[in-house]
């Protein structure tokens, strides 16, 4: 099954805000957050609070999103630079 991938508004304006300037970083998240299409849990993501939010780092970045499996979606909520 493939998943949806769907970024809130929020999560699409930190991306830009952080990865402005950094081309190689951009495509890096994205092709991280395209794999999850087809992976929604891959190793190395975490579950984040509830079961169905996770947490995935990609580089110097951390991507949240929700798993939705009865809509077959991914709804990135955050993306941010990792500590």
């Amino acid at each position: 099954m493939t998943y949806e991938i769907v970024f809130e508004p929020q999560a699409l304006d930190a991306a830009e805000r952080f990865l402005k300037g950094n081309p190689s970083a951009l495509a890096q998240v994205l092709d991280t957050v395209d794999k999850l299409a087809h992976e929604p849990r891959p190793t190395g993501s975490i579950v984040y609070g509830s079961p169905d939010l996770r947490r995935l780092h990609t580089g110097g970045y951390r991507v949240l999103y929700i798993v939705e499996d009865d809509v077959a979606r991914i709804l990135v909520t955050h993306v941010s630079r990792t500590p």
